[in-house]
């Protein structure tokens, strides 16, 4: 079995050492693997690190962007290069740990699922954190019906077929398994060590959540709408359609039973809007749908098996 290790890299050079000697303690003579390190845009001398690191092990491999883009991006140039038939996935901090690399393999060939993903049962981080990554599982278990209590945690292993069709980009790797499942594979979890930071700070600042925020909207328009745009703006143009409708519908009236819309001037206007705004909903939509039919011709399944 070959294993793939993909690690984004972002100013991380104090931890990129011991980390490559605590991932080699627990794959060496075991599995056949590669380590392929994403430097995205490091500005201290990671990159220097990952090339002397190059030098003793021929299983290295590094892909040196040309900025910073963000670790979708780097996962996805990772998961492009990866060779393995098992790809794992971990930060470079030392927060997450390589001694669970062979219980994570056990659990994959074990278990039924395509991707298991890691639970930070014990989390060392701040209070603030925690609380609002708790709140943010939540929010997805509860909309996706992805049932897993660590969404964002960096360590997780992919059968290789569950991962070659993922596009990521903007912060999407956060929901790596909604995405999964958009795709027709699943994804269990098993309960992970989760360190202490023990160089650097963190590199995500409060914006993260907003972004967070943005994508998730993402993730739910392509699990339910990405089909049927028609249903999502064709319903909102409706309810539009029906308030500015019965809006008009009563000016009408007073116009017809006092020969006055009795200083009702706002209310028409506001109906009025309603149904412009309806009809551009709808158009929307039927723009969608245009677009989505353009697109059949290019395969959008996944076959599990043929008998």
């Amino acid at each position: 079995m070959k294993i793939s290790i993909i690690i984004p890299v972002y100013n991380e050079e104090e931890s990129l050492n011991e980390l490559y000697k605590r991932i080699k303690k627990n794959v060496k003579g075991k599995y056949s693997y590669e380590i392929i390190f994403i430097d995205d845009g490091s500005t201290d001398n990671s990159f220097r690190v990952l090339l002397t690191l190059k030098k003793k092990d021929k299983n290295i491999a590094i892909i040196k962007m040309k900025r910073n883009f963000g670790k979708s991006q780097a996962l996805d140039a990772g998961f492009k290069k990866a060779r393995g038939e098992y790809i794992i996935t971990m930060d470079a901090d030392l927060q997450d740990e390589p001694d669970e690399i062979p219980e994570l393999i056990n659990q994959l060939n074990r278990s039924s699922m395509d991707a298991i993903s890691g639970w930070k049962f014990k989390r060392h981080d701040p209070f603030i954190k925690k609380v609002t990554s708790r709140l943010f599982n939540f929010v997805v278990r509860s909309l996706t019906g992805v049932k897993l209590h660590d969404m964002n945690c960096g360590l997780k292993i992919y059968k290789k077929i569950a991962i070659q069709d993922l596009k990521l980009y903007g912060d999407m790797h956060r929901f790596i398994p909604v995405l999964l499942r958009i795709n027709g594979y699943h994804c269990g979890e098993m309960k992970v060590k989760h360190n202490p930071r023990k160089y650097g700070k963190t590199k995500y600042g409060p914006s993260r959540f907003l972004i967070g925020l943005l994508d998730f909207f993402t993730v739910i328009f392509l699990s339910k709408f990405m089909k049927k745009p028609l249903h999502l703006f064709g319903t909102v143009g409706l309810i539009c359609e029906l308030i500015g409708g019965i809006a008009a519908m009563y000016i009408a009236l007073l116009k017809i039973l006092y020969g006055t819309i009795q200083h009702r001037l706002p209310l028409l206007n506001f109906g009025v809007l309603l149904i412009i705004v309806g009809i551009q909903f709808i158009s929307i939509g039927l723009l969608g749908e245009l677009l989505v039919n353009r697109e059949t011709a290019k395969k959008d399944y996944h076959i599990d098996k043929i008998i």
